[in-house]
């Protein structure tokens, strides 16, 4: 598949990256700097310098031929407000029209779906997210009703709750199963799941928790 990736540079954008092109998937890569990409994968991936903030970077990167567009991207104590939710109203609006594109993307666990089985360990993530890693919380919040505003986009996620570093086992959860403080997954294994959906209708236009 002619795959799209936006945050390939990252810690979760690095595994997808590699995931799929040895998949054997055609990549294409939007970074600010090509530089910070895997030197080993350089080569085998369409590079484009730009800023994913900037629409008509984004607009360069989503051609006729793209299959689906991944969004990797995180948010940390130094990102912008909302840098997800901006940069998907970019990649949102240039899917419109083309149901056959797939939007891939990664969420929060914070982020409530009316699918969830609320519990008091979700309650206590929500609230911890909410109060100590306000920035993400929001912005993933932000991200999710965007979406609901894009009914003709073909849309799937995933959300996870702790990230980690860790070797990809390839076996976890999805779904909308109880979750707690303690719920978490390895960044290749998050990868892994997106790169799942490319093929896959279960999740179309739901995001279900990705844990182990």
């Amino acid at each position: 598949m002619k795959i799209t990736l936006f945050g390939a540079t990252g810690s979760l954008g690095s595994e997808c990256l590699r995931q799929a092109v040895l998949a054997g998937h055609d990549v294409t890569v939007l970074v600010r700097s090509a530089a910070k990409l895997p030197a080993d994968l350089r080569d085998r991936i369409s590079v484009v310098e730009g800023d994913a903030l900037n629409v008509d970077d984004v607009w360069r990167v989503i051609g006729e031929e793209t299959d689906a567009v991944m969004f990797a991207i995180g948010v940390d104590k130094h990102s912008l407000p909302d840098l997800c939710t901006e940069i998907s109203r970019h990649i949102l609006d240039a899917l419109r029209g083309e149901p056959r594109i797939r939007f891939i993307w990664c969420g929060g666990g914070s982020t409530f779906v009316p699918e969830d089985r609320i519990s008091l360990g979700a309650r206590f993530v929500r609230k911890f997210a909410a109060l100590f890693m306000s920035l993400r919380h929001e912005d993933k919040e932000h991200q999710y009703q965007l979406l609901m505003q894009y009914p003709d986009v073909q849309w799937l996620g995933v959300r996870p709750l702790q990230m980690r570093k860790g070797e990809l086992r390839g076996q976890y959860r999805m779904g909308f199963d109880h979750f707690n403080g303690f719920s978490a997954i390895s960044f290749a294994d998050c990868a892994h799941a997106m790169l799942g959906l490319l093929q896959d209708d279960t999740w179309l236009r739901k995001a279900p928790i990705v844990q182990y």
